[in-house]
């Protein structure tokens, strides 16, 4: 089992972990430190054990709001999913018909027509 230096609130510990479990244990000593280091700017020196206990109690307080927060998210992903399979088992709507009405052949003839005059119209101002 591999022996390893942690330093925590300005103190060192040496702890022992599993075999490859070192970077997990260096991590959770720099969390606790962390916490120590947020303590003593607040408090100023403490008792080891104390200092300690405070940190850890920090640590857990902010990991029993992640775990609320994360039961939440949970909860609300559940809840999409239902939606979801809610929309997914519903029949699919009959596609609605539109009918568009066909302007009548004489009413383009009569609007190209307007058109043609109204071209003429503006060559013969342009040439004046």
């Amino acid at each position: 089992m591999p022996e390893v230096e942690i330093a925590i609130g300005g103190r060192t510990f040496e702890v022992s972990c599993q075999e490859g479990e070192e970077h997990f244990l260096h991590s959770a000593a720099a969390m606790l430190d962390a916490e120590a280091a947020h303590l003593a700017d607040q408090i100023g020196r403490i008792p080891e054990a104390r200092m300690l206990l405070m940190a850890g109690l920090m640590l857990a307080d902010k990991t029993a709001g992640l775990e609320d927060k994360v039961r939440s998210l949970e909860a609300d992903m559940e809840e999409a999913r239902n939606v979801v399979a809610a929309l997914e088992a519903r029949p699919v709507p009959e596609p609605i018909r539109v009918e568009v009405p066909i302007v009548p052949s004489d009413v383009t003839d009569t609007l190209a027509e307007i058109a043609a005059r109204a071209e003429a119209l503006a060559q013969q101002v342009e040439a004046k």
